[in-house]
């Protein structure tokens, strides 16, 4: 197995742009990380996409923000390779998510849109895509996928240690004393709902820096009641969908209040979430856009017990970290590795994923 190079493309929950990252790999390690680069969305176009969350049925409304969707990767593609000084013919790969807007494993469905065979013919790279659908169809929950990549970054890591990611949902990787020793879920609201509420009440996407929480109170009453949710106390794994919580009971707070317990809200929650581990943890890992917020990082460390690091002080590529993983469940695709576990979505067996499309058009591996 030849170590190739491979360019992954991330949209995630919070709908605020396209990752675009670089590896080389062989789809068992890592040979280099080149790095990555954040092409944002126009606040237009987020609305857009948080308009067609939740939504089951294509529509000529989802297929016109598909496109535009999917320009906006093309166009991710070739600034990452300008960026690092590389063409498009020494690329094997394309890891390309889509952009969720419906999970609901239950049912066997998940739905990330986007057009891979515009992409492949636009960039002439060859492109994995549909990762979640063959495990949701398999009996899995579809989510989270990036526990292979968290393990292959880590394997000289003391273990047992936690992975958390904070994206518009968080979600937790422990990482036994075994490559796939893993279990992982979601374990609730991450940047989402604060997120939601800044966009609302000052129509900003994000508490910067946590300015608006740090002027505010947690409320405590509020958190309890939010903390009654049956999905915090049932067994993984499990996965969330972008619109499993709302806002719904939080309006009688204060802007900076809200800002604050809904912060709060979120570290508990991701403390909640080491009841399930086989094994505690000393050391926490912090990865996702959470970890810029020095309110959040404060939450984290008054909840969570152990050292709380984030993950750059390991060297590790955390603004893109969920864009390196899909270059390498691309590569694993291909490969037909499996890229999900019965610890880390339910699915029987070990299992690949992905569908294939080649830059000439032809389908499959």
């Amino acid at each position: 197995m030849e170590p190739i190079y491979v360019i992954g493309l991330m949209s995630g929950t919070s709908c605020d742009g396209v990752d675009a990252a670089i590896i080389k790999t062989d789809g068992l390690g890592i040979v280099t990380r080149h790095g990555g680069i954040l092409c944002p969305y126009p606040i237009s176009f987020q609305k857009e996409l948080r308009q067609i969350l939740g939504q089951t049925v294509e529509s000529p409304e989802i297929l016109d923000i598909e496109k535009k969707l999917t320009k906006y990767h093309i166009q991710a593609v070739f600034q990452v390779l300008q960026k690092y000084s590389l063409r498009p013919d020494q690329i094997r790969l394309i890891g390309f998510h889509g952009q969720t807007i419906a999970h609901q494993p239950l049912k066997k469905f998940t739905w990330q849109i986007g057009d891979a065979a515009l992409l492949a013919r636009e960039t002439g790279i060859d492109v994995v895509y549909n990762f979640r659908q063959c495990d949701v169809t398999n009996g899995g929950q579809g989510a989270p996928l990036v526990p292979i990549y968290h393990a292959a970054l880590s394997r000289t890591l003391q273990k047992p240690i936690a992975i958390v990611n904070i994206g518009g949902i968080a979600n937790v990787t422990w990482i036994g004393t075994t490559e796939e020793e893993l279990l992982a879920f979601d374990t609730g609201p991450g940047n989402g709902l604060l997120n939601d509420w800044c966009l609302r009440h000052v129509q900003e996407p994000i508490d910067r820096d946590g300015l608006l929480a740090s002027y505010g109170s947690v409320s405590e009453r509020h958190i309890d009641s939010f903390m009654e949710n049956l999905y915090l106390s049932k067994l993984p794994p499990k996965s969330l969908d972008r619109l499993s919580f709302s806002l719904d009971g939080f309006d009688d707070l204060s802007v900076s209040d809200g800002a604050a317990t809904l912060t709060a809200l979120t570290a508990k929650t991701i403390a909640l979430s080491q009841k399930f581990f086989p094994k505690p943890v000393a050391r926490w890992l912090i990865a996702g856009g959470g970890r810029h917020n020095p309110y959040m990082m404060r939450c984290l460390t008054k909840y969570l017990g152990g050292v709380i690091q984030p993950v750059d002080q390991l060297g590790w590529s955390a603004d893109f970290l969920e864009a390196e993983a899909f270059a390498y469940l691309a590569c694993r695709s291909w490969r037909g590795l499996p890229i999900s576990y019965p610890g880390t979505t339910g699915v029987v067996k070990p299992i690949s994923g992905g569908q294939y499309i080649r830059a000439s058009g032809m389908k499959g591996f």
